[in-house]
This record gives structure tokens, sequence and C-alpha cells, in this order.
């Protein structure tokens, strides 16, 4: 029989000799998992013998993530907001940059008074369940090209007990014309092309690449969602935008042109251009 602590010094040392940038955090939340204990109880209980299936289970889990998969697949588990959500290799991993979105649409949201919303690629359904979760007169829609990523969406809506408030579409967003809407929410794939391949192994190896190709420069998908925003959204109606880093110019350009007003640029954590908000006018 193994001891906690010994095979943690087994998982860390083969993270360490692999591609992750935290082999010991990585070691801890992957064992923590296994054993259903949380870190403090893993480093107080660290003497502790395993029995056989947890010390197969745990390599396993050793072996994924040194071959590059992402923790949050090999746990099929993500925190974003406050909320658990399901997560598979078929929908984006939610991140924290994400968080500003639902920052930026709780205020445009009042508490008692009902809002309609369409979130346009939906992918693990994170923001618009967070929200709906925080706003008990919102009603939802949500899209996705990808009925795959569709299905996820749906397992987390059941899980957080929204299936009644949230409507799921498979379609892409040129082709969605339901309803008018109060507030739009997006975070489109606005990667470039010639990017794409610098990305981390652990993103492009496995995470969906249509959740991040965003086309030769990186604003096609932008382009058609404000576009659509543009038709969907009522008169005063508004419209959060996740971007990348570098596009501030040429989305101000493109909601310009689709008749938003620009209401503000708002900087991710690592001071960034990544989130902007408009008004439909």
């Amino acid at each position: 029989m193994l001891k906690i602590n010994s095979l943690l010094i087994n998982g860390h040392k083969s993270l360490l000799e692999s591609s992750s940038k935290t082999p010991k955090l990585d070691a801890e939340i992957l064992l923590s998992n296994v054993l259903k204990k949380n870190l403090k109880e893993i480093i107080i209980d660290n003497k502790l013998n395993l029995n056989r299936s947890d010390i197969i289970r745990y390599k396993k889990f050793i072996k994924r993530r040194t071959c590059g998969e992402p923790i949050a697949y090999i746990l099929k588990k993500k925190e974003f907001w406050k909320y658990n959500f399901y997560v598979d290799k078929n929908v984006l991993i939610p991140r924290p940059d994400t968080e500003i979105i639902i920052e930026e649409s709780l205020k445009l949201l009042d508490i008692n008074k009902k809002k309609l919303v369409l979130d346009i690629g939906t992918g693990s359904g994170c923001i618009i369940i967070s929200l709906a979760n925080e706003r008990p007169n919102l009603i939802g829609t949500a899209i996705d090209i990808s009925k795959k990523a569709l299905k996820v969406a749906k397992t987390n809506a059941k899980m957080h007990q929204l299936l009644n408030r949230i409507k799921f579409y498979n379609s892409s967003v040129d082709n969605f014309f339901k309803g008018k809407y109060d507030l739009i929410i997006s975070n489109p794939p606005y990667i470039s092309n010639f990017k794409l391949k610098y990305l981390d192994k652990d993103i492009i190896g496995f995470e969906p690449l249509i959740s991040l190709n965003g086309g030769l420069d990186g604003s096609s998908v932008l382009n058609k969602v404000i576009k659509k925003s543009s038709s969907l959204l009522k008169i005063g109606g508004k419209l959060v935008l996740e971007i990348g880093y570098d596009q501030k110019q040429i989305v101000m350009k493109l909601l310009k042109k689709n008749g938003f007003f620009i209401n503000k640029i708002i900087k991710d954590y690592a001071n960034k251009d990544r989130c902007v908000t408009a008004t439909k006018m």
C-alpha cells in the first residue's frame, strides 16, 4: 500500500517532467478529487494508506495530465463565477476573464424586472446559467452551432434547475431569427488562424477548435455576432461581448457600422482589453 505523501511525490515528479506549469498543485488537486477530500485534509492525512483502486485511478489521472489534458476535462468539472459546471472536450473550459461578462451584465439587469437575454455561442452554458442564477426574473435563450456543446449546456441547466427558464437552440448566429432581446451576451471565437498555432498545447491539443478559431484576422465571428445582434436587440438593448486583447479598434468600427453606441471597453485581470458593452441605437 502506498501512502498519500508517497503518491503525491510520484505524481509531482511525473508532472514536473511534463508540460504542467503547476505540477505540485495539479498532483494535489487530482488526488483530492480521487479521495473526495479537500487539499487541507490531504496535507493533514499525508501518511494515510490508500486502497488499490484509488491508486490506479490517480495514476491514470496523472498520466492524462502528463499528456497535456486539462484538469477540467480529466475531472469533468470547472468552477465559474461561484458555481460548478460539467465540462468535457466538446466545450471550452470556462475562464476567469470571462467572468467580466457576468460582472458587466449584472449591472444592466435589474433584479426586479423581467429581462430577455440571448447567449450566442453558449458552449457549456456557464454565462447564461450564472446570470439566471443571479437574476430570478431573467428569461434566457442560448444558441450554439454544436449539438454536442448544447448537450453539455442542457446538462448544466438541469443541474442548476434552470431548464424551465432557458431555451436552447442548435443554430449558427447567421440563421437565428427568434425574438427580440433586452441583452445579448457572447464569448465568440476571436483568435486568428495565425495565432492558433502559438496557443499552449493544453489548449490547442484538447479544446474544440470551432470555439477558438475566429478566422483570418480573428474578427469573422465577431462581425457576425455584432451584425445579428443589431437586428435581435430591442432599441436601447445592450450587447456585452468578449474580445481579443488587440481587437478594440476593429470591434469599435464594427459596432458603429451596425448602429451601436459604445458604452465602454473593460480590461481583464492582466490589464488587457477584454470586454465591450454597447447599446443598440
